[in-house]
Formats: C-alpha cells, sequence, structure tokens
C-alpha cells in the first residue's frame, strides 16, 4: 500500500491536479477559531488559488447580504465575522465526517438489516416546506424510492423530523422500519443499495479526491516549504465535493475495496502532516474542525 501511494504521488506531481475552490467555500473555509476571517489572508489565499479581487468582493457582498458574515472595514483591511447562523450551519458536517472515519476504521455498530423510510405529500401550498424538505432528506443520504418515498439504512428519523418540525409540514411526514425492503425485483441489499444510490458517480468524486490528496500528500513529504493554508484550502473543498453525494451507506452494501475509504485514508495523512507545519496553531477553524472528527470516536449514527 506504501508504494502503491509513493508511486501514485510521484505520478501526481507530474500532473497536479487544480482545485476549483468556488469563492465561498474559500471563504468559510478560512474563518478563524474566533469566527473572524483575515482580509489580508483571504485575498492571499484567493490570488493563489487564481480569483480576482473581484471574486472576493462580489462574494463577500452577498454571504453579508445573506445574513452569514458581518464586514469591518474594507478591501485587504477588512476583518468578515461569522454570524451565528453560519456557525450553526458547517456544525452537522463534522459529524458525518466523523462517521465516515468510524466506517472506515471499523468501529461502528455493524448494520441490522433495518431501511428507515420516510414519506410525505405535502400539498402545493406548503411548496416551499415541501422543496425544503426534499432538499434535506436528500442531503441526509435519503434514495428515492418511489414519488414521495425515501430510504437511508441509517436511523435518521430524529433528523427528519426535526426538519419537518422547522419548516412547519410534520403533519404531513410518515416514516417506518423494515427489514423486508424490495425494490422492483430487488431484494438483496447491497443490489438494492446500487440500484437507489449512484456509488459509480460517487466513486468518481472519490478517485479525484485521491489524486488531489495523494498530490498534496507528496508536496507535504517532499516541499517544506508548500503553503498550508492555501493546501488546507484546497483539500477541504476537494474532500467536501465528494462527501456531500456521499449517503455513507453501511460497509456491508459497499462494493469491495471502496475507493471512498483510501480517498479518506490519504485525505487523513495529509491532516497528519499539515498538523506538524511550523503555525499550524493558526491554520483556519475548519482545520481544526476536520481535525478532530477524523481522530474522534464520538458516535455520529446518520448519513
Amino acid at each position: 500500500m506504501g508504494e502503491d501511494v509513493e508511486k501514485r504521488g510521484k505520478d501526481m506531481a507530474m500532473t497536479d491536479r487544480d482545485v476549483d475552490v468556488p469563492t465561498r467555500i474559500l471563504i468559510e473555509g478560512l474563518l478563524r477559531t474566533d469566527g473572524t476571517v483575515d482580509g489580508h489572508t483571504l485575498y492571499a489565499t484567493a490570488d493563489a488559488l487564481g480569483k480576482t479581487d473581484q471574486q472576493v468582493r462580489l462574494c463577500i457582498k452577498r454571504l453579508v447580504t445573506e445574513g452569514k458574515f458581518t464586514q469591518e472595514g474594507r478591501g485587504r483591511q477588512a476583518t468578515l465575522r461569522a454570524t451565528p447562523k453560519a456557525l450553526r450551519e458547517m456544525e452537522p458536517d463534522v459529524e458525518f465526517v466523523r462517521l465516515a472515519y468510524r466506517q472506515d476504521r471499523d468501529t461502528v455498530t455493524p448494520w441490522d438489516g433495518y431501511w428507515h423510510l420516510a414519506g410525505f405529500a405535502i400539498p402545493e401550498s406548503s411548496r416551499k416546506g415541501r422543496d425544503a424538505l426534499r432538499t434535506r432528506v436528500v442531503y441526509l443520504g435519503g434514495a428515492l424510492v418511489q414519488g414521495g418515498l425515501y430510504v437511508s439504512p441509517h436511523a435518521w428519523e430524529p433528523y427528519i423530523r426535526d426538519a419537518a418540525a422547522e419548516l412547519d409540514v410534520e403533519q404531513h411526514l410518515s416514516s417506518l422500519t423494515t427489514r423486508d425492503l424490495k425494490v422492483g425485483t430487488l431484494e438483496d441489499p447491497v443490489k438494492i443499495a446500487a440500484q437507489l444510490w449512484p456509488l459509480d458517480q460517487i466513486a468518481d468524486g472519490y478517485e479525484r479526491l485521491l489524486d488531489v490528496a495523494t498530490a498534496r500528500l507528496h508536496k507535504l513529504q517532499n516541499s517544506p516549504g508548500t503553503d498550508a493554508v492555501t493546501m488546507t484550502i484546497e483539500l477541504a473543498a476537494e474532500f467536501t465535493r465528494a462527501m456531500e453525494p456521499d449517503p455513507l451507506l453501511p460497509p456491508e452494501l459497499l462494493p469491495t475495496n471502496w475507493i471512498g475509504t483510501r480517498a479518506r485514508s490519504i485525505t487523513a495523512q495529509c491532516w497528519t502532516l499539515l498538523a506538524q507545519v511550523d503555525g499550524a496553531d493558526e491554520l483556519p477553524s475548519l482545520f481544526h474542525l476536520y481535525a478532530d472528527a477524523i481522530g474522534d470516536d464520538q458516535d455520529a449514527s446518520v448519513r
């Protein structure tokens, strides 16, 4: 395995993939532990990632308008401060990262064979709530079985109920669990999972993450002067891009030698080396959140 990673790292060093970091993710990713973003660091990192000052200014304006940040000062002298709303929205992602690495380490309880279904038929008069609930259900890893009926192998009921209550559509929500799920003619859970979730597309995302993380690992091992802040943002962006569509199915439902496990392992090695660079304590809050989640055995039961 070590030789494979080393060879892949050398290969990727020759064709180091650029990482497309959306400006919004760049800004949110540079959040410090005190909830602020430093203007100098923001514009310098944006420049390193090939972004213009105009792109940064427009994104700041949008984030302020959305109520996610307040701005003190202008340009590179500015300090952005995250609102409580923005800080809350980051919290669930860490829980899912924690679950992913616990699955990779085989420290989760084996899947009990139960499928958890959630169904809703929300009238057109509550269309906004219906659309928002559908988005939340998919974000939590739910797969559409048929119109208005979604399934997950995880005990996601508290999350679904909370979302429905927040959107004031709880009265339209039904849920059930079963070990006797059939989808068309399929009865085998592994085949059902392959039918309901786009595992090939998810694997493609992890293939890209594996390439990016392997190249960054090679840099960390061989280039002491690596820009740790920029690399943190690149890794976090690609990691997020790979993780977001992943329902984190139990290992029992995944193909053997699942690429997500390998990609996350190499990413974790990058995180370990980044923690050893000079000034690691000053790296963005996102780095510390992910580092804690990767090494944390706290239980996470959904996604």
